[in-house]
């Protein structure tokens, strides 16, 4: 197997059909903890949120501020709602 191939292909080289499941199984279990690395594709969602909110704040800062403002009075309002709940019991 070449170095230049990704960790979940097979290289078509090889004809031993021995070699060529071994790679294939080798293969298809770096598919699965890819597949299954949680906290690596939570990380991988998260880089591209990021990159778009930091796109989207770019192209339109007045909605971006404005989105804030909205967010802080909502959490402020929820906040206020908790309270007052809470102090007429």
């Amino acid at each position: 197997m070449t170095s230049d191939i990704p960790r979940t292909a097979v290289d078509l080289a090889i004809t031993d059909p021995v070699e060529r499941a071994r790679a294939e199984l080798k293969a298809a279990l770096a598919a699965i903890e890819i597949k299954s690395n949680v906290p690596l594709q939570v990380e991988k969602a998260a880089d591209v949120a990021v990159a778009k909110i930091r796109r989207f704040a770019k192209d339109y800062p007045v909605a971006t501020a404005a989105i804030a403002v909205a967010k802080a009075a909502a959490v402020g309002a929820i906040v206020w709602w908790c309270v007052d709940r809470y102090v007429r019991r």
